[in-house]
């Protein structure tokens, strides 16, 4: 599969089945994982979903249509974030409201920082996709910003805590790629098992 259409559909505070009904790929990670440049990479655009060095960006749950056959869900993010509590809960209902609503979901792509251990947010999100029954992937992003021989030192703590095997994680880099075609394979699986 190569992506070879992209663009912006809608952002919306609660979810709604888009029109036509096609699969949807869900983005999900904490505040500053790099969810929308991982987006704009995968697609080959710049500026597609909107980058920003503060945490808590995504507000929304933003809706890309990826070659007139397949959403990407970008969910807004959890964690770090410098907003107040009422708004992290406005976005955990949003979250929730999804996973609840959409029946057309194919694959969550579950980003966390391959620098750093998972936090207690990424756990519970794990556990939530877990105890629910729906297919996710763990996506260990920036994988730039260390060695390559540090890759499986610093997946350890991570395949631990999400009860994962490394070769179930892909090590991507918004920077350079790596780990693009790896997504792309699974994208197409996810998509592929649904219309048998």
């Amino acid at each position: 599969m190569e992506i070879k259409s992209a663009s912006f559909v809608t952002s919306m505070s609660s979810y709604a089945a888009p029109g036509p009904a096609l699969p949807e790929i869900a983005v999900a990670g904490k505040s500053n994982v790099g969810k929308s440049s991982l987006i704009n990479n995968f697609c080959r655009r710049k500026a597609l979903a909107k980058t920003s060095a503060t945490p808590g960006k995504t507000r929304l749950i933003n809706l890309f249509l990826l070659n007139e056959a397949f959403y990407l869900v970008d969910l807004p993010g959890y964690g770090f974030a410098k907003v107040d509590k009422q708004e992290k809960l406005r976005w955990g209902g949003m979250m929730e409201g999804y996973f609840r609503e959409t029946n057309q979901l194919r694959l969550t792509l579950h980003l966390v920082d391959i620098r750093h251990e998972p936090t207690q947010d990424d756990v519970q999100m794990n556990a939530f996709l877990r105890g629910s029954g729906l297919p996710f992937l763990v996506i260990a992003t920036k994988a730039d910003k260390i060695s390559r021989g540090a890759r499986m030192k610093n997946l350890a703590p991570i395949c631990r805590a999400l009860q994962v095997q490394p070769w179930q994680v892909i090590c991507y880099s918004s920077e350079t790629g790596d780990g693009r075609d790896q997504l792309l394979e699974a994208i197409e699986k996810a998509l592929a098992e649904q219309a048998e």
